[in-house]
């Protein structure tokens, strides 16, 4: 059986040019790899029936979700019990008031002070969302800073070269800038990219690429 794959693109907040160009590079993907890919900008689709019939679960939404409280129920418990989900760019600024989404993704949006080209150092070179990204790359995009976020609690997969920003601009007092990570959340997978705002990344190969690894790490396909 192909892979399913469920994306949820809604906006309750601010609506990404992205996302039209998002839909047709994951069902490209999809094309590719064999998996089934369903996108979707209507809450009620998600449910527990549709999530026992998914084998990953992606989000890029914005603003506080009016899920009802089993569908959030519902969401939790799908991860816990070994699904997969993955969030991509606007991901964490989503579910202010779903405290469990938060420790789910591992941390909510802080602003954007840069939106420009920045160098992006990989930490882990051999994971197979970053492994054809090198020790470094530089790229234009919306660069997200984080609250609630914290590295111990997750596994850090590239973050900002601080040397290519004015870290004045942010608010971390630790100046740690991540850009992806990903952990295991109970028993499933939860992988999570800030990259992707621009409309053009994502009919690149080498970002492609990168939401292609992202999405066979969290399917257990790669490790």
């Amino acid at each position: 059986m192909p892979k399913s794959i469920l994306m949820l693109r809604h906006s309750a907040g601010y609506e990404h040019s992205y996302l039209p160009d998002a839909e047709v590079a994951l069902k490209a993907i999809g094309e590719v790899e064999g998996w089934k890919v369903t996108t979707t900008h209507q809450l009620q689709k998600v449910t527990a029936q549709t999530l026992a019939e998914t084998d990953l679960l992606i989000f890029a939404t914005t603003g506080n979700l009016a899920f009802e409280p089993d569908q959030k129920k519902a969401i939790i418990s799908y991860v816990e019990a070994g699904g997969s989900f993955f969030g991509i760019h606007n991901a964490t600024d989503t579910g202010y008031d779903w405290p469990e989404y938060g420790q789910m993704i591992g941390g909510y949006f802080d602003g954007h002070p840069w939106h420009q080209q920045v160098g992006v150092i990989v930490e882990d070179q051999q994971h197979p969302a970053t492994r054809m990204l090198g020790e470094r790359f530089d790229v234009v995009d919306e660069i997200y800073t984080f609250k609630e976020w914290d590295r111990q609690r997750t596994h850090v997969l590239m973050r900002i070269d601080n040397e290519t920003v004015d870290t004045s601009k942010a608010s971390r007092d630790d100046a740690d800038y991540a850009m992806g990570w990903c952990h295991d959340f109970g028993q499933g997978r939860v992988i999570y990219s800030a990259l992707g705002h621009p409309d053009e990344l994502w009919s690149q190969s080498w970002f492609r690429q990168h939401i292609r690894g992202c999405m066979s790490w969290s399917l257990r396909l790669e490790d």
